[in-house]
């Protein structure tokens, strides 16, 4: 196993990585959206999707991939009545690959944040 960490994507704030790579696949942490200085990036659902997929998108290419590659999203929402603008972003920032998806409402997120993103992504050979 490989532990993959970046300062273009906020440090992991508690005790585990951003991600590991192991025989080739990607399985990063929940990613939020913090900045890669640790501050919060907007108030809305949007824009906190938006610093999350950034923050994947740093994430999966210091392990050697790219979104394009990723096979399992899981997506943890704190009000899935934001369900429909948050797949907007998601859409946009997946364009044409649409990989295996779950999506969870949960009671509270670290930092009373919106988002919380995971996704395991399968590098190139």
């Amino acid at each position: 196993m490989h532990v993959i960490s970046t300062p273009n994507a906020p440090a992991a704030i508690g005790p585990y990585a951003q991600a590991i790579v192991t025989d080739g696949w990607v399985f990063t942490s929940g990613q939020i959206p913090l900045t890669a200085e640790g501050m919060l990036a907007g108030t809305d659902i949007e824009t906190q999707t938006e610093q999350v997929f950034d923050n994947l998108a740093a994430v999966l290419s210091a392990a050697g991939a790219s979104l394009d590659q990723v096979v399992k999203s899981t997506v943890f929402v704190q009000d899935l009545n934001d369900f429909a603008r948050l797949n907007a972003v998601y859409a946009r920032r997946f364009g044409s690959h649409t990989p295996a998806r779950s999506t969870v409402q949960v009671a509270r997120l670290p930092r009373d944040v919106l988002v919380e993103i995971e996704v395991v992504a399968r590098r190139a050979a």
